[in-house]
């Protein structure tokens, strides 16, 4: 991920309120150069992708040894988020053969991907992405183009049936009807012909001008080609291409408003238009997800650890930790379910998708607060994910504590509260008044409809005690419009 200003615990980062971020922001807001597809087998699954509504996002890697920031403490960048800590920390040499040298040590025999697929369909998920590589180039699957990767002999982990992690989590995703997306770092760090050895790297881009040896950046481009056709071969069906580290672009494609874009020093223009075609002869109707470049391949935009504060009419996902951190954080602090269902809420509201990011540990395993939270939003999915589910946005999409859907001829109206709201009122006033008589106004989960009457300032709708008790402390409150 693209990481903004943070220090939490040993390396971990959060959304900040910097000008970047807000300049950031605006510039997903900006729908302007959002480019539709046109192929369609992409545009179906665009649209079913639309309609499931909420993800599954897992980083993980070697970096989990040590419970740091993934990949970003070997960036030699002066940033709150790049900081090295312990003992290789004084110089950045000895720092990144410590840390390449977490492959030796890397062995995560609690891993059960099938264990975090019934979890996260029981959480009401549908899709997942997950973290074939990032940024520091070590390669959660059996690439043949590499030797930093989960099954070289070099890693414990290699010697076990289930060493080439991303397939065997792409299978049991799929076993469960999700549907499945590989996240690949387009920046690799360990790779000669992104971070030639003859150059130190100053930053996080390439560390030698591409149009001075084209030579060099040809082969990365052939490097990054080859590994992304294999996961489009070799590991079942993909759904969603999730590519990260928007700073590999075409120089054209900078946005000179946003600051970490406009300090990008080369073109690394790695042919998009070759990878997506070949990406899609083998998956046909692939999303593919170039984040942060707008244009014909970002089929979605992905605005991160954040939310657009108005409805937006193109595809688009909030990607957002669970926990505070991307990857695994010792005694890292978990949202609580209530903040993450009424996120859900206000997300698809506003016409997006929530992909929820969950960071397993070194052993293989999940924290039992991320089960304990898939469990607890699981029950109200259970009951009102009809209002989530399949929805289009209604105007006037989100007004104060409401939030509008609606499908076909269904209106939902879901009432957020705030904290310390625990109960649900007697009377409730909807803020709608274009309800026919003939009009039926339940809860979802609740058996009788209720009563109701048309006011100045909306329909009243009275709460029987005893349903009012039924639903007490729920994190959002549904009403239908039937």
């Amino acid at each position: 991920m693209r990481k903004l200003p943070l220090i939490l615990g040993l390396l971990m980062g959060i959304m900040s309120g910097s000008s970047d971020v807000m300049a950031q922001q605006h510039s997903e807001q900006n729908h302007s150069k959002y480019i539709a597809p046109k192929d369609k087998l992409v545009q179906e699954k665009l649209a079913h992708w639309q309609d499931v509504k909420f993800g599954l996002l897992m980083h993980w890697g070697t970096y989990s040894e040590w419970g740091v920031v993934e990949s970003w403490s070997i960036c030699p960048e002066d940033e709150g988020w790049c900081e090295r800590r312990g003992p290789y920390s004084k110089s950045w040499f000895e720092y990144k053969k410590a840390y390449e040298n977490l492959q030796t040590k890397f062995n995560p025999t609690r891993f059960a991907p099938e264990k975090w697929a019934d979890a996260a369909k029981k959480a009401g998920m549908k899709y997942v992405v997950f973290t074939t590589k990032h940024h520091d180039g070590f390669c959660m699957f059996d690439t043949k183009f590499s030797d930093y990767k989960v099954t070289s002999p070099k890693t414990p982990f290699s010697a076990n049936p289930k060493s080439n992690i991303a397939k065997e989590v792409f299978n049991a995703f799929s076993k469960q009807d999700f549907m499945v997306g590989a996240y690949f770092s387009k920046p690799d760090w360990n790779t000669e012909s992104y971070w030639w050895p003859y150059f130190p790297p100053k930053d996080r881009n390439v560390n030698y001008d591409p149009k001075k040896y084209p030579e060099k950046w040809q082969q990365f481009k052939d490097f990054t080609y080859n590994q992304i056709q294999e996961l489009m071969t070799d590991y079942g069906k993909i759904d969603i291409l999730w590519l990260d580290g928007g700073w590999v672009r075409p120089k054209e494609s900078i946005d000179t408003t946003i600051s970490w874009q406009k300090t990008i020093p080369y073109n690394q223009d790695i042919d998009m238009a070759k990878i997506a075609a070949m990406g899609r002869k083998n998956q046909p109707g692939l999303l593919v997800v170039d984040r942060t470049v707008s244009g014909e391949f970002e089929n979605y935009v992905t605005p991160e650890q954040s939310i657009p504060d108005h409805y937006m009419p193109i595809p688009w996902e909030t990607c957002m930790t669970m926990a505070n951190s991307w990857s695994y954080v010792p005694n890292d602090e978990y949202k609580t379910t209530k903040k993450l269902i009424q996120t859900l809420i206000d997300v698809v509201a506003k016409n997006g998708n929530l992909l929820l990011n969950v960071g397993p540990g070194p052993d293989g395993e999940w924290h039992q607060d991320a089960y304990n939270r898939m469990q607890e939003i699981g029950k109200w999915m259970d009951v009102n994910g009809e209002s989530i589910y399949g929805t289009k946005p209604k105007a006037p999409y989100r007004q104060g504590k409401w939030a509008f859907t609606q499908k076909e001829a269904v209106s939902y109206l879901t009432y957020l509260p705030e904290n310390g709201e625990n109960q649900l009122p007697l009377e409730v006033t909807l803020p709608v008044s274009a309800v026919s008589k003939k009009s039926i106004i339940s809860i979802p989960g609740i058996k009788v409809p209720l009563k109701w009457k048309a006011s100045a300032e909306g329909i009243k709708v009275v709460i029987p005690e005893k349903v009012s008790k039924q639903l007490d402390s729920q994190p959002a409150w549904v009403f239908k419009v039937s």
